[in-house]
């Protein structure tokens, strides 16, 4: 009978069932393993916690402190009126300052018969004022015996206390006792790294990595096992995106290269500007990758508007030429309906195939979303089968089993993070081999990111803007602190508009909708009172504009479940310049492109990120004139949320802004526990920090892989796979 090994065990037969199931549900761990591999987020020196003369208010404390005075006393309350109720008041003092604990009812006994004065403690609680002086309610306690009865101060102010990251339902110290309970086993902990890669690193091993991390002595243990811990968890991702990479890399493509003097010349020749040196850069690399006979699998990120589309427009023409189609994949009606109008606008005659009038080297560029009318379907479906359209845009409706492709050569998706891998995966599927792949992206990621999130693809970055575009300043309009500052925001969209230009106003919701999200019934955050109302809505907004500050002003609405043909219609009013003033949800976010539109208004943006603020401000300043964007917010001068507007206001970099809303994040964020639905495996690697590290481990992991792509001689590093990266997690690192 095969024994578990050791890490695999679950921790119901070790801790016992009503342990292991808090842990399952509120921490996600179910192995001896997993519980090794929660570490403590930070670590307390005993007798050097919280000080009792430092104590914060309102906030949870830790405290390590020797009981002084304990009495209980009986009092008469309602529920106890013949004098029955009991409270137990406990003083502790650490040398720097006392403090009261209380207890109530039922709950003074087991603390009576504990804390006897002279008993040492680690307290944890929230802190409150009670008649003028600090107490903590109820805290929890963990009573620190010695080995030795004679263990002395010192020695208790020396240790190390490990803090784990913790629920209510499951206290840091109890996950402390459960480790301890598992500890023994990280002796059979397999190393996942190859001997040859452990030598000259000066690493410790993996047991004992586990051992400091848990127990440390010193400082230095932390150390010792963060630099072990970090390099592993590297260098498992990588190796798991190398892997995918190679796969790829044996997918068999057919190679496509532009023919001389073809559709992509004649549109050169017409197009009114040159190419900036950025664009014909990563061109370049785009047409060497279409000419490999494995699919090219490219991330393009670029900022707003540094000319993206016509990079990809240019690879999807050279596709055509090549004798293939080319598909771009877009995440909204609105923005596929925009980049239809666009392409066919910048191709001119060159877009009429088959049709009288076009050019001799010209195809027909077809749209299909899911809201079409049922002849202009056939119609796309029929010129999409037979080879006819070159170039199709359109929403996820591509992917559907009835569309079929004559020869599908080129996907590129718009704004990747809105698609599931599936939907891709469908996607490539339509091509007799796979075709090549093109992702773009307007949302800046730092290097590291992009080796760790999007490691399976190869990174180009367009990084220059294209002439003629125009800077955007940006301020936060704080509507709470200073009304009369809203005021004048209303005044800038009307001297914008009596100067023949045209603004956005963007507000978080609807509005009027009966299946607007119920609001949370969590206790609003105290970060302010802004955060209890339902966030500003589109229509209540635009009304209340156009009756007042705007009024005499064309206002009109945008949002996302209008008809598509009025959506249509509302953009191509705007376009013209005959609405002044858009009040729009987040479906201006990307692609639009109103190059008379100079103002922007963000209402309640403090419930955007600073991704999709920076995405949302790049409407503007996209002609000759200045852009303007005004952030407007409640949230009061010292809050989180308003730092963020504050960073996005002062910095149009948006690798910058990037790294910002990286380190406000955290990096659980980063591998996208809300798209893949499994927990973020980087528990000990910092993605933004951690450069280096991430930088060798792919090159590493890239070496190894070539070598031995199945790492058929590697099983503890195939373990280890296994373990951090479940198949969810490699389907989502498959990003591409």
């Amino acid at each position: 009978m095969d024994l578990v090994p050791a890490l695999e065990e679950p921790l119901k037969k070790v801790l016992g069932p009503a342990t292991a199931k808090v842990m399952a549900e509120h921490l996600g761990l179910h192995t001896v393993g997993d519980l090794l591999h929660h570490y403590p987020r930070r670590y307390e020196e005993r007798g050097q916690l919280t000080h009792l003369a430092d104590l914060p208010m309102d906030e949870h404390v830790t405290v390590v402190a020797q009981v002084a005075d304990a009495r209980l006393l009986t009092f008469a309350s309602a529920k106890a009126p013949r004098g029955k109720g009991q409270r137990l008041e406990v003083t502790i003092t650490d040398g720097s300052g006392q403090l009261k604990l209380v207890f109530f009812g039922n709950g003074v006994h087991k603390p009576h018969k504990d804390l006897l004065p002279g008993t040492r403690a680690l307290f944890s609680g929230k802190v409150s004022v009670f008649n003028r002086r600090l107490q903590l309610a109820h805290p929890a306690y963990e009573l620190l015996r010695g080995e030795d009865a004679d263990e002395t101060v010192d020695t208790w102010a020396g240790a190390l206390i490990p803090l784990y990251p913790a629920t209510a339902k499951l206290e840091s110290w109890k996950i402390a006792k459960a480790v301890q309970t598992v500890l023994p086993s990280v002796q059979e902990a397999v190393d996942p790294r190859p001997e040859q890669l452990r030598e000259g690193r000066g690493l410790v091993s993996l047991p004992e990595a586990l051992l400091k991390i848990h127990r440390p002595h010193t400082k230095a243990d932390i150390e010792d096992a963060r630099s072990r811990l970090k390099w592993d968890e590297a260098f498992v991702l990588q190796v798991a995106l190398a892997r995918r990479r190679h796969a790829d890399s044996q997918l068999p493509a057919v190679a496509r290269k532009p023919k001389q003097d073809g559709l992509l010349t004649a549109f050169d020749a017409k197009l009114p500007f040159t190419l900036t040196e950025g664009q014909q850069k990563v061109s370049k690399e785009i047409f060497d990758d279409l000419a490999t006979e494995h699919p090219m699998h490219r991330l393009l990120q670029g900022e707003v508007g540094s000319g993206k589309t016509m990079v990809a427009l240019r690879a999807m023409l050279a596709v055509v030429d090549a004798g293939g189609q080319a598909a771009m994949l877009a995440p909204t009606e609105v923005l596929a309906q925009q980049h239809h109008r666009s392409i066919t606008e910048m191709m001119g005659e060159l877009a009429e195939g088959g049709m009288l009038g076009g050019a001799e080297d010209s195809t027909k560029v077809v749209l299909l979303t899911g809201s079409m009318g049922a002849a202009g379907r056939r119609q796309a479906l029929l010129d999409l089968v037979t080879g006819e359209a070159g170039l199709v845009i359109g929403t996820h409706a591509l992917i559907e089993d009835k569309v079929q492709f004559h020869d599908l050569g080129l996907v590129v998706v718009d704004e990747q993070h809105r698609f599931g891998v599936e939907q891709r995966d469908a996607l490539r599927g339509k091509g007799k081999q796979p075709p090549h792949l093109l992702v773009m992206t307007a949302t800046p990621i730092p290097r590291t990111v992009a080796m760790t999130v999007f490691g399976d693809l190869d990174t180009s970055v367009l990084d220059q803007l294209p002439a003629g575009r125009s800077p955007i300043a940006s301020h936060v309009v704080p509507a709470a602190d200073k009304p009369h500052f809203l005021s004048r925001a209303w005044e800038r969209v009307r001297e914008e508009v009596s100067n023949g230009h045209q603004a956005y106003v963007v507000c978080p919701r609807i509005g009027d909708e009966d299946d607007d999200p119920k609001r949370s019934k969590k206790k609003p955050s105290p970060e302010d009172e802004a955060e209890k109302r339902p966030p500003l809505a589109v229509l209540e907004v635009a009304d209340q504009l156009a009756r007042g500050p705007l009024q005499g002003l064309k206002v009109e609405v945008l949002h996302g479940r209008m008809p598509p043909d009025d959506k249509d219609a509302v953009m191509r009013r705007f376009a013209a310049g005959e609405t002044h003033v858009l009040v729009a949800t987040t479906v201006i976010e990307v692609g639009v492109n109103v190059p008379n539109a100079t103002a922007m208004v963000i209402m309640d943006a403090d419930r955007f990120g600073v991704s999709q603020l920076h995405q949302l401000r790049g409407r503007v300043g996209r002609g000759s004139a200045a852009g303007l964007c005004l952030l407007v917010t409640e949230m009061p001068e010292a809050s989180p949320a308003r730092q963020r507007l504050t960073s996005v206001a002062s910095t149009l970099d948006g690798f910058e802004l990037s790294r910002i809303d990286l380190e406000q994040r955290r990096e659980g964020d980063v591998l996208g526990q809300a798209q893949s639905g499994a927990r973020t495996s980087l528990r000990m690697l910092a993605v933004i920090e951690d450069e280096e590290i991430i930088a060798e481990a792919r090159e590493e992991a890239t070496a190894v892989v070539s070598a031995d792509p199945d790492l058929t001689h590697l099983p503890g590093l195939r373990t280890a796979l296994q373990a951090l990266l479940d198949e969810e997690r490699e389907q989502y690192l498959d990003k591409g």
